[in-house]
């Protein structure tokens, strides 16, 4: 089934650091419509000034916004107040990242670990897989992969954090 893909302009705005969009809410209705739920991350997909992207919406002070990162447009955050073409539709698409190979060995051979990992929110054991899978080189996947298990068995930082509860 091919969902709709749903067209408007909006202004970029920004709070702190983040640039971002508010979806009008004719629009939203219908991607929530789409979704099947009008609760927590959206995931989203479209165009900007017709550059493709995959984002997700987020809910902010009561309202969902579209982050506008410079991967979706370029030099976005010096281009608050600009308006902008969007277009929008939910993406069904499955986005979970497997773990690294590497890491799953390490966690199922570190107990204590694996159960820190395995009690974690899945927002941060998404982080950590995410920053994990990124990496290219073994070297930085073997040196993350050994500051993980550190991390999870309280013995250092990782992913910018003391803890990891």
């Amino acid at each position: 089934m091919k969902l709709p893909l749903y067209k408007f302009t909006a202004e970029i705005k920004i709070i702190g650091i983040n640039p971002y969009v508010f979806v009008p809410d004719k629009i939203l209705k219908n991607i929530f419509k789409d979704a099947g739920k009008d609760k927590g991350h959206i995931p989203v997909k479209g165009a900007v000034n017709d550059k493709s992207y995959k984002q997700t919406l987020v809910k902010y002070k009561g309202a969902y916004r579209l982050y506008i990162n410079t991967i979706m447009l370029k030099k976005s955050p010096d281009r608050v107040g600009e308006t902008i073409e969007l277009t929008i539709s939910f993406d069904p698409e499955d986005r979970t990242i497997a773990p690294h190979p590497k890491l799953t060995k390490a966690l199922n051979n570190n107990l204590n670990a694996k159960a820190v990992f395995e009690s974690l929110p899945p927002s941060r054991k998404h982080e950590i897989i995410r920053y994990i899978s990124s990496l290219k080189s073994e070297v930085s996947i073997d040196r993350n992969i050994s500051r993980a298990i550190d991390f999870l068995t309280g013995n250092g930082r990782f992913v910018g954090r003391d803890k990891p509860h």
